[in-house]
């Protein structure tokens, strides 16, 4: 009985000593510019602090496998005349995956000599904003609606195939509501978890906790009602804590509304930094291993840092990216108008 009482007090001594994580002071940030010509660039794929993948608005698919030194880049056209404008792209861990906006949507497997089609979509209305995997078989992608809800497609085997889930199998989406291709981040998914969040009329959480099969909608204090104004991305450290970011493209200096985080997995959401800086942001990511105390957000109104979960905020760069995507928590990739960046916290 003393063994297991000794057992017990060692157990909750160590757990009660085990500090909380204190937020880094960084000394020096660098951030070194690639210029990418006659491109647009929302979407990548950072695969470490050597290796990038991005899809641009010109049909091209380019690559880096040594930091930034020398680019790689082809070209995709699909029937001889329609260039595709890839806003988003996605890996199952060995594969890769581009998909375009507008109409017809084209999904690429991109990472072979010669890209192919692995789902098309025609429809006037047509149009995909971010695509992301759970795992290394099921994979998810949303867009605004083509009828009474947004417009998600799954894949069960890896991105081979992907199929659309019906309407009366989703949450209606008021007239109005859709999302923003801005930076592929109107998805975050953590195990079976998606959370998808979207913008214009309303500003609203979709989530599923099975993969896609089922879901449920929450309401955010976003500003809302406008065609610019919502969400524009998301992120979670964890299946409770999670912040979204975005604000009024066409008004990007307004700073009212346009974040706030969650402590009970998107349920509720609580504004942070009201009416103080920054302003809009297109992309808003965790730092990896800071326990979500870390985090930055970018957008074409420069790049901002938080160390104290998003609460308050300081200016890294007015340099301006679309997206920004860390490989670890001393290195990120983003990309932007003509160019990619490369961030790094010493």
């Amino acid at each position: 009985m003393k063994r297991f009482f000794l057992l017990i007090f060692t157990f909750v001594f160590f757990f009660s000593c085990q500090k909380e994580y204190q937020p880094r002071t960084i000394d020096a940030i660098s951030l070194q510019k690639y210029t990418i010509d006659s491109t647009s660039i929302r979407a990548i794929y950072a695969a470490d602090s050597n290796s990038l993948y991005y899809v641009g608005s010109k049909g091209d698919i380019g690559k880096t496998t040594d930091g930034g030194k020398t680019w790689n880049k082809q070209f995709v056209t699909y029937q001889d005349s329609i260039v595709p404008h890839f806003r988003s792209m996605a890996s199952n861990g060995s594969i890769l995956y581009a998909l375009s906006i507008g109409n017809p949507a084209l999904l690429y497997q991109v990472n072979s000599g010669n890209p192919k089609i692995v789902y098309k979509e025609e429809h006037e209305k047509v149009f995909y904003d971010s695509m992301k995997f759970f795992d290394e078989l099921n994979g998810i992608a949303m867009g605004d609606p083509t009828e009474d809800c947004l417009s998600i497609i799954l894949t069960s085997d890896g991105g081979k195939t992907w199929r659309k889930i019906p309407c009366d199998k989703l949450p209606k989406t008021d007239d109005g509501e859709a999302a923003f291709a801005a930076s592929n981040t109107n998805i975050a998914v953590l195990g079976e978890t998606a959370w998808i969040v979207t913008g214009g009329t309303k500003a609203r959480l979709f989530k599923t906790t099975d993969l896609g099969k089922t879901w449920s909608v929450f309401d955010t204090p976003i500003v809302q009602g406008d065609g610019p104004q919502g969400i524009y991305s998301v992120d979670f450290i964890d299946e409770n804590n999670g912040i979204i970011f975005g604000g009024n493209y066409s008004k990007e200096e307004e700073n009212t509304a346009n974040k706030a985080v969650t402590i009970d997995g998107g349920k509720t959401w609580s504004l942070v930094a009201n009416g103080q800086y920054p302003n809009y942001k297109s992309c808003v990511q965790y730092v990896p291993d800071t326990d979500g105390k870390e985090i930055f957000a970018v957008g074409k109104t420069g790049v901002s840092y938080s160390n104290d979960g998003g609460y308050t905020w300081k200016e890294v760069s007015k340099e301006g990216y679309y997206v920004i995507q860390f490989v670890d928590r001393n290195t990120a990739w983003l990309a932007g108008n003509q160019k990619i960046g490369k961030l790094t916290l010493q």
